[in-house]
């Protein structure tokens, strides 16, 4: 189960959203936000319903619909104010020591919204939590309950501020600059659509790494983390609160997965530094050595995740010019890793090192990619028939496998076959093309370490556009053709790559062995190529070569690869199913 998750039945889905993720999606092309990603997730979210929303920078409780039903009395209740819900927020200014209520019309201005005459009508009432609420209160910091009768945009933020207290974090508003904007949906009640019965979801306040407060404990906290206090208890009040933290603990399930990135720079609030947890190690990347500041920052996630060792690389723009030894990361601090090392990825083991130059074994970003082909699931109401997996029927037109056969994968650019494996895993018959034998060799390593006989599946050596005519020629075809190039490459038969240029003439050559109802993978990390550029060029390709595109599902980086202004998207993906 996704950690985010507090609540599922049939009619509803409850979640805990972190600070700094949208409830949906800005734009088409922007960064999913958790409906989004939830949606598309498993097949039966496809029908989830947004009923209520949480600003990008709130956290807490979110309730989702599952059925007509639920969409229908949840709506009612929201518009009859029959839905019940409390908030927490903190704040470094003084507070009334009574309970009070304040009703004003909102307007917006520009970004913001302020009282004015002629708005929506917007009431809250703020409670001043007491010494007798929480046990613990700083000298400088109140908690304070806010219960908002309407639903307004940016109404709890408009109401404390206007009130002479602004939420810590809140610089919109006039507070005090901080890590997050501190304030979070702590509890929705509510009668339940199907049972007509009250019913009441928490979602326990994480305002720093020992702060807990409200509500049930959480579902998944980092193993460093000490026991949740009893319900009502404030063991302690951190400031400091890091909402990176929240949003990889809201995503990523512990079980099987321990590899993903920690720190996105600026997305993460640290321009061009990137860091990444690899399973027991660490490992960091920038154009230049770490500062004393970085440092520190390490040294402090180093000791959150019991990492074993620490390793840094100098990203550079002349590594073809480096040898294995200068572009390989360096250890920092801790214990060296080993040769060889495994890291989980949704269950599957990859192996990786530390000692092969730039590359290290695996692209995180494409962690969720490599998930859809494991369950066969790519998206709401788009599956990919794979032999082990049990989704709902196929579109017209397209042909279920004929009886015990396997259906046919194509990894090109296969590196170390981590898409093959997962499609592997899933029951599917691989063939990876990569333009090295030692990654190839590295791949069928990685097909034993997970059960799997390598000898079952082919791994080709030479260059894609050569072996894709090869292929067709030699009349073969795929259910599935996953095109995952590098933005620059050379080889001696095609020459030079360059994704922007060339993407076009691969994705042509590609649909020479693509079966007819079979399903396209196309991704790019091409950070200056926009995504509507990319989307165009691949489709005009596919119409191009007289082929139809009956189902289609773009999707970015995955959520701890946050997207923002500073820190803009640059992996693009498109899964088609094309006639």
């Amino acid at each position: 189960m996704v950690p985010c998750v507090i609540f599922e039945d049939e009619h509803l889905l409850v979640v805990n959203k972190p600070a700094g993720w949208n409830t949906h999606a800005p734009s088409p092309h922007a960064g999913e936000g958790i409906y989004d990603w939830l949606k598309h997730r498993e097949p039966r979210w496809t029908t989830l319903a947004i009923l209520h929303r949480l600003d990008k920078e709130t956290s807490g409780v979110l309730v989702f619909g599952k059925t007509p039903l639920a969409n229908k009395s949840l709506t009612e209740q929201f518009t009859g104010r029959h839905v019940h819900k409390k908030y927490l927020l903190l704040t470094d200014r003084v507070v009334p020591l009574k309970e009070f209520t304040v009703k004003t019309s909102l307007v917006r201005i520009g970004e913001k919204y302020a009282s004015r005459p002629g708005g929506e009508m917007a009431e809250t009432q703020f409670t001043p939590a007491s010494a007798a609420e929480f046990k613990f209160q700083i000298s400088n910091f109140k908690i304070v309950r806010a219960s908002p009768f309407t639903g307004r945009t940016h109404q709890i933020r408009v109401h404390a501020a206007e009130s002479g207290f602004p939420i810590l974090g809140d610089t919109l508003y006039g507070g005090t600059p901080a890590a997050r904007v501190f304030l979070h949906a702590a509890d929705i009640a509510f009668t339940h659509p199907a049972t007509n019965e009250p019913v009441n979801f928490f979602a326990p306040a994480n305002f720093g790494e020992n702060l807990e407060c409200g509500g049930t404990p959480p579902l998944f906290h980092w193993e460093t983390c000490l026991p949740v206090p009893k319900r009502g208890h404030v063991r302690a009040l951190q400031i400091d609160a890091d909402p990176r933290l929240a949003l990889r603990s809201a995503v990523i399930e512990p079980d099987a997965t321990n590899a993903f990135r920690i720190i996105h720079g600026a997305g993460d609030g640290w321009p061009g530094w990137f860091v990444e947890k690899l399973g027991d190690f660490l490992l960091s990347q920038s154009e230049l050595p770490l500062s004393d500041t970085q440092n520190e920052e390490f040294s402090r996630l180093a000791k959150l995740f019991s990492s074993r060792g620490a390793y840094h690389k100098i990203l550079s723009r002349q590594v073809r010019r480096s040898n294995t030894a200068e572009a390989s990361p360096q250890l920092v601090f801790g214990e060296a890793a080993p040769e060889r090392f495994e890291i989980l990825e949704n269950g599957i083991r990859y192996e990786m090192s530390f000692n092969e130059g730039y590359s290290v074994g695996l692209f995180l970003d494409q962690r969720d990619n490599r998930r859809r082909l494991l369950t066969g699931h790519i998206a709401a109401h788009f599956q990919l028939p794979i032999a082990n997996c049990q989704l709902s029927k196929l579109p017209a037109g397209v042909a279920e496998p004929i009886g015990n056969s396997k259906l046919e994968i194509l990894n090109t650019f296969a590196y170390t076959c981590g898409f093959s494996v997962a499609a592997a895993k899933a029951g599917a018959r691989t063939t990876s093309l990569d333009l090295s034998k030692k990654y190839l060799e590295w791949g069928k390593r990685n097909f034993a370490l997970n059960g799997l006989d390598p000898a079952a599946h082919d791994f080709i050596y030479g260059d894609a556009f050569d072996w894709l005519r090869r292929l067709a020629k030699k009349g073969r075809a795929f259910d599935a053709v996953v095109l995952d190039p590098p933005t620059f490459s050379q080889s001696k038969e095609h020459g030079t790559f360059r994704a922007e240029k060339d993407y076009g003439k691969l994705v042509t050559t590609a649909l020479l062995v693509l079966k007819p109802g079979g399903v396209l993978l196309a991704s790019t990390n091409a950070a200056d190529w926009p995504p509507e550029n990319f989307l165009a060029d691949v489709e005009a390709t596919v119409r191009a070569a007289k082929r139809k595109i009956v189902k289609q599902h773009y999707v970015p980086q995955p959520p701890d690869f946050p997207i923002s202004r500073t820190e803009p998207a640059y992996l693009k993906t498109v899964w088609m199913r094309i006639l």
